[in-house]
């Protein structure tokens, strides 16, 4: 008689071991694993390998290609988050700290979607469905082909699909659902996995298009085990404060195009609209303080002008403070080090905050030069033109290195009346702002 394999699994991380320990090795989380029964054990390899049929390689010039067929959302910033509107069989992942606007922007894509002609279920185990219908109410989303099931078994979902053809499934949230096959609670790595393995299987099967909302952890990644990202097509994640009028939606990965672009929404009571004219929504032309500083991103190939807001204040404890808000702490350490050591500016006893206004969390180098702009600015008391733009990345030896799409940039600028640039070195295209050269950063101080 084969002996019986053991398995525990933590229900933090989804890590396996043949068993059981106290602390996981993988998270640190205490008491978290669960013994897994036989058909567990089974999911578990199941989602490991979702594709068990051999097959014989061909070469990829045999390899016939399938066009990828899409439909708009009717909302022009979720259409380029998501590459051009939704892949009918596709599986869609949206995470976001609670208020955000997750369950609002997708009720209000499910009515655009319905008065297509399409047939949306809306499944939702958080609210009643009297709170949906309220929300529908104040987003005026009421369709005729807008269905809305409230429960949390999978089981009674599936069946409803059975019912009528769904073009597009809206699961809010995934946490909340539990499959009578899994014995574990809903909202456990095993209960995740399973749901998420069978919503795969239907999305590709029917050619349903299926939006899932998943919660996020204290550290403001999104809960469950880590395959459930891997199994789905796109994963994308709402940025900015609930209490701010601005969101930004972030693609993180999209089997299906590109995750350079970014949406951007604006909070309103008639719910999440798109913000198409954003371009000076991230800065105050009239703010004239000492410590603010302007720099233009590429979020995609959208330029952005931001406001970069310094603090620095003689600091009265041992060990001075470095905090940076929308911006790489590491960078503002290492940018702060390179001040004292080029320019001997003694900021070891100064505490430092740094701020990026509009809720956008900086992922290039480009804003290093306006980064020291502003500490300076805050430093010495003196206040930078909100004329003056800042394009620069700063090296470790103190050079100022030029960045990518820079013509881009300046165009921008242009449209906003700015007069004034300090970058590297000189654009290739003609542009009517007057350009001055920082390729070091001790020729900062000739403008303070």
């Amino acid at each position: 008689m084969a002996k019986k394999k053991i398995l525990f699994e933590c229900q933090n991380c989804g890590l396996t071991t043949p068993k059981w320990m106290g602390k996981c090795t993988n998270c640190g989380s205490w008491d978290s694993f669960l013994e897994l029964n036989e058909h567990q054990q089974e999911v578990v390899k199941q989602t490991k390998s979702t594709s068990s049929k051999t097959s014989n390689a061909k070469s990829i010039n045999k390899i016939t290609q399938t066009d990828v067929y899409r439909y708009s959302t009717l909302d022009v910033e979720l259409d380029g988050v998501l590459g051009g509107g939704i892949v009918p069989g596709s599986l869609t992942l949206i995470g976001g700290s609670p208020g955000v606007g997750k369950s609002t922007l997708l009720l209000k894509i499910a009515s655009n979607i319905a008065s297509l002609n399409k047939n949306v279920l809306y499944v939702t185990g958080e609210e009643s469905a009297g709170q949906i219908k309220l929300r529908a109410n104040r987003l005026d989303a009421n369709e005729d082909n807008l269905y809305l099931l409230n429960e949390i078994k999978l089981e009674q979902v599936l069946v409803e699909l059975e019912h009528i053809n769904y073009e597009m499934l809206i699961i809010d949230s995934i946490q909340t659902l539990y499959s009578e096959e899994v014995s574990s609670a809903p909202g456990s790595v095993t209960q995740v996995r399973q749901i998420t393995f069978e919503l795969m299987r239907i999305a590709k099967e029917r050619d349903i298009a299926i939006f899932i909302i998943g919660h996020i952890t204290k550290e403001g990644s999104i809960a469950g085990p880590r395959v459930l990202e891997h199994m789905v097509d796109t994963v994308l994640y709402f940025e900015g404060d609930s209490s701010q009028e601005l969101r930004i939606l972030r693609g993180f990965k999209n089997r299906f195009g590109s995750t350079s672009e970014i949406g951007v929404f604006e909070m309103r009571t008639e719910g999440l609209i798109s913000a198409t004219n954003i371009s000076s929504r991230f800065f105050n032309r009239d703010s004239t303080q000492a410590g603010s500083a302007l720099t233009v991103i590429m979020e995609g190939s959208r330029p952005i002008i931001l406001e970069v807001q310094a603090l620095v204040s003689e600091s009265h404890t041992p060990n001075s403070k470095r905090q940076a808000t929308g911006f790489d702490n590491n960078r503002l350490n290492m940018l702060l080090a390179l001040l004292e050591r080029k320019l001997e500016i003694p900021l070891s006893g100064y505490d430092v905050f740094i701020n990026i206004t509009g809720g956008i969390k900086i992922t290039e180098t480009s804003a290093d030069l306006a980064v020291l702009a502003a500490i300076l600015s805050s430093f010495r008391d003196r206040v930078i033109s909100k004329k003056t733009i800042f394009i620069g990345e700063v090296s470790l030896v103190g050079d100022v290195r030029e960045v990518v799409s820079l013509d881009s940039r300046l165009k921008e600028a242009e449209m906003q009346n700015i007069s004034k640039v300090l970058l590297a070195k000189k654009p290739l295209e003609k542009t009517t702002i007057k350009t001055y050269i920082v390729d070091e950063v001790t020729k900062l101080l000739e403008w303070y």
